[in-house]
């Protein structure tokens, strides 16, 4: 092989590194490759066809971000990684088996595509509404968890907002707060027991504590047998209460189970430490 194919095969090879494994035909045809030149290629088993217009460089073997980036690459100029492969993408959600979910501000061109869920959206090419993540283009945090509306069930979409702004994104848009379905079901248990609204997420020293009633001074946990991450939670978990009765305030701590299978217990335990009255 000459040194001028060497040089293309090498620009070709940058341009896959930057873009987690894929190239687009035009990019291939810009390094200099003819379409005779990219047939060959793909007969070695050098380049493999992922999406029109798209191949893996290489190997077909993609990562999570290749087949993200391969999907946005497929959908032309202006496309953004979306909906529930964005919330994977953010970390927000587990990234979705199957079909990619990308966005493209287009209202003309092809609208099915193997592989790929093709939204169309004119206003995707606002400010704001796209941004960039592991150098793959994706809506913004805010657009993301606005799209999951109505195309998620409700809790995937709570969960996605609550680990949005856990992770300090600014959303603006409406919340409770809590961070789980167990302390938003746990906020509901309040109203329907007719039981003051505590705060929510509440700093106390170093301390984030679910659920405070500042006036009685009670902190109130919630668990669910799946939120442990592990032995160093868990003694984290006990050494904040520690710490937290040391400082004054009466700790409880209620599982999903106790407030699903035993409210009336719950309650009358929560009445006696906040007052008769409540």
């Amino acid at each position: 092989m000459d040194a001028k194919v060497d040089s293309r095969d090498r620009d070709v090879a940058r341009i896959a590194a930057r873009q987690h494994g894929v190239a687009t035909r035009a990019q291939l045809l810009e390094c200099g490759l003819s379409r005779e030149a990219i047939g060959v290629r793909v007969k070695k088993g050098r380049l493999h066809r992922i999406h029109r217009g798209v191949y893996a460089v290489g190997h077909r073997g993609l990562s999570e971000h290749g087949r993200f980036m391969a999907a946005v690459l497929a959908c032309g100029e202006g496309a953004a990684l979306s909906h529930g492969s964005a919330a994977g993408l953010w970390g927000f959600l587990k990234p979705p088996r199957g079909p990619v979910h990308v966005t493209s501000p287009s209202t003309s061109g092809r609208v099915q595509r193997a592989g790929i869920v093709l939204h169309r959206s004119p206003s995707l090419g606002k400010k704001g509404e796209t941004t960039s993540r592991e150098r793959i283009p994706v809506t913004t945090p805010r657009r993301t968890i606005k799209d999951l509306e109505g195309t998620l069930p409700a809790y995937l979409v709570r969960r996605a907002r609550r680990q949005a702004e856990f992770m300090k994104y600014e959303l603006k848009l409406p919340t409770d707060r809590s961070r789980s379905d167990l302390e938003s079901d746990f906020l509901a248990f309040l109203r329907r027991h007719r039981l003051p609204r505590p705060e929510v997420n509440v700093e106390v020293g170093k301390w984030t504590v679910d659920f405070l009633w500042p006036q009685q001074k009670l902190a109130v946990e919630t668990d669910f047998f799946d939120y442990h991450r592990g032995s160093q939670a868990f003694e984290d978990d006990h050494r904040r209460e520690l710490s937290l009765r040391r400082a004054g305030y009466t700790v409880r701590r209620y599982t999903g189970e106790q407030i699903r299978n035993y409210p009336e217990l719950v309650v009358a335990d929560l009445r006696e430490v906040l007052g008769a009255k409540c």
